[in-house]
């Protein structure tokens, strides 16, 4: 391999460590401050037992998180020189408004939020964690809008081969912005609902019934079950988007090659670059069309339009029917659950709770693979119309990041193993077999 894909496979394999940790941090921040607020109003104590239980949960999660996204600006200098030097003007000022907003609020009030609770009044430790989650919001608005305009960049000008922002407004809103920070968000708390019901149900196979179990399962599947279908419209609105902005990205998610109407959709296919056509085909005729252009006659971009400009077609076909068949379990395991639970009055049975436990980080399934279509998609841009990839790479040797690569992928998967393995270890060493249900406290104080 050449040090250009070798650099590729670096950067993939980091963002792609990292972003599994801010993806649950996002909206578990917000289910804690939910926990904490439902405590603080109705003095239960079972939602305390899941805040006490979820903010370790949280802090592991940051704390990896914070770790892993340090890698990658290294990069930026050691593989990347030529992308802050085309277009640092642009993303470095975004990049640094993270760091003023986003991290600055989580670092003052953090400390409080995971030691605090017995040390400060109730209401600052409250305040505290609402903080912490206006920070992890910030931190994915402020990225997402960086990545956005690298893929649909407006609000600025070139001078000399050098970006220069023109508006600010135009880059920070970027047209793909809106509907990628909401796709992305609620990719969150999917992720996080389905790890809340995946460790209840291990600490239930555990034998703990107790009620602080009971009610991070339902918050769990009640979000899976609640968010899931606004995903599908988000993610449909998003799908039109790119369509507009990034015809070619589409195409490759169709595995579509030339430009037609009553355009077939694939669930299966072998997409050949070489002959430029599918092998094995099996689609639904003309339900692309119906999808894309909400018309069976509608007229679909194809990949031969765009010769030489569109991005490797097998990647991001198979990303995106990976992303949205395992966003189709979560839905149809989230409603099923719920309607279990339903029906048994509350309990579980092993064989759903087993299922639970193997979707446990099927969020971030979904994730990766829609994070694969959206990276790979815009190659071979790094900035759409701005910066070729291969223009932005360093002259390093390829033995040097190959073996650099070997190290990061060896190091993340150790960490990785012993993450999860954490995770269900807090899950197992806090379950309470035949614990009673948590008693009814007062409540507390207005704060």
């Amino acid at each position: 391999m050449d040090a250009l894909v070798l650099a590729r496979i670096q950067f993939a394999a980091n963002i792609s460590f990292h972003i599994l940790f801010p993806t649950i941090t996002i909206a578990l921040a917000w289910v804690l401050l939910f926990f904490k607020v439902q405590y603080s109003r109705t003095g239960e104590s079972r939602w305390i037992d899941c805040y006490s239980f979820w903010v370790k949960v949280f802090a592991l999660s940051f704390a990896l998180g914070v770790v892993s996204g340090i890698t990658m600006s290294f990069q930026f200098g050691t593989n990347w020189p030529g992308f802050m030097e085309r277009v640092g003007n642009v993303v470095g000022p975004l990049l640094s408004y993270e760091i003023l907003t986003a991290f600055f609020l989580e670092a003052a009030f953090l400390g409080i939020m995971l030691f605090g609770r017995s040390k400060v009044p109730s209401w600052l430790h409250t305040l505290a964690t609402a903080v912490v989650a206006v920070g992890t919001f910030l931190s994915a608005f402020w990225i997402l809008s960086a990545n956005s305009w690298m893929q649909t960049p407006q609000g600025h000008e070139i001078r000399d081969g050098v970006a220069h922002v023109a508006d600010w407004m135009q880059v920070i809103f970027n047209p793909s912005f809106p509907y990628r920070l909401a796709h992305m968000l609620l990719a969150s708390f999917l992720t996080g609902a389905f790890l809340l019901a995946g460790l209840s149900a291990w600490r239930w196979l555990k034998g703990d019934r107790s009620a602080a179990v009971r009610t991070a399962l339902k918050t769990g599947l009640v979000m899976g079950a609640v968010l899931m279908p606004v995903q599908i419209v988000a993610g449909d609105m998003h799908g039109l988007n790119t369509l507009e902005h990034q015809p070619q990205k589409v195409a490759a998610m169709e595995g579509n090659w030339e430009t037609g109407a009553k355009v077939p959709l694939l669930l299966f296919a072998l997409p050949d670059e070489t002959t430029r056509s599918n092998r094995f085909e099996i689609g639904l005729p003309g339900v692309a069309s119906l999808i894309l252009k909400h018309d069976p006659d509608g007229v679909v971009p194809g990949l031969n339009d765009y010769v030489g400009n569109h991005p490797p077609v097998a990647p991001v076909f198979w990303s995106f029917r990976v992303m949205v068949g395992t966003g189709m379990a979560m839905l149809l395991v989230s409603w099923a659950a719920l309607w279990h639970l339903r029906r048994r009055r509350g309990d579980l049975s092993g064989v759903m709770a087993k299922i639970l436990v193997g979707m446990t980080f099927s969020g971030w399934v979904a994730t990766l693979a829609g994070w694969y279509v959206t990276e790979i998609g815009r190659q071979p841009w790094l900035v759409t119309g701005v910066l070729r990839t291969a223009d932005a790479a360093s002259a390093v040797p390829p033995a040097h990041i190959g073996i650099s690569l070997a190290v990061y992928l060896l190091t993340y998967a150790g960490l990785l193993v012993a993450y999860i393995g954490t995770l269900f270890h807090l899950a197992g060493k806090a379950a309470k077999p035949d614990a009673p249900p948590s008693p009814t406290l007062a409540p507390l104080p207005a704060e």
